[in-house]
């Protein structure tokens, strides 16, 4: 099982890395609609520049790579609004809300790390 997760690992990897990069793009910019409420429109406009980014590079990512491998990894979003909230915006980030998002990432792995 492990050695089939690597080979569907290498066998999507362009796919994986701009996925993953969409993830976090859309992740950012959510977090900069967010800071727009209480800061300036310029965040919202980079918000939106980099949601729009994030879709691209997903549009980009299901080119090269098995849509049931590449599509369950836009879900490391999660983590990265994660990390996003308790680094960046200062919310407070609870066990039950750090278990979710660890069972979240163990199912991207088990879905995502096979297209055989």
């Amino acid at each position: 099982m492990f050695f089939k997760m690597l080979q569907s690992f290498r066998n999507n990897k362009k796919g994986i890395v701009f996925i993953l990069f969409s993830a976090l793009c859309t992740s950012v910019g959510q977090a900069l609609w967010k800071l727009s409420d209480q800061k300036s429109l310029l965040y919202l406009f980079f918000g939106f520049c980099l949601y729009a980014l994030g879709a691209l590079l997903m549009l980009i990512a299901f080119r090269h790579g098995a849509l049931s491998v590449l599509h369950p990894l836009l879900s490391v979003g999660y983590l990265f609004g994660l990390f996003i909230g308790y680094f960046f915006l200062l919310e407070m980030v609870t066990y039950k809300e750090l278990i979710g998002t660890l069972i979240i990432l163990c199912g991207v792995i088990m879905i995502g790390g096979g297209d055989s």
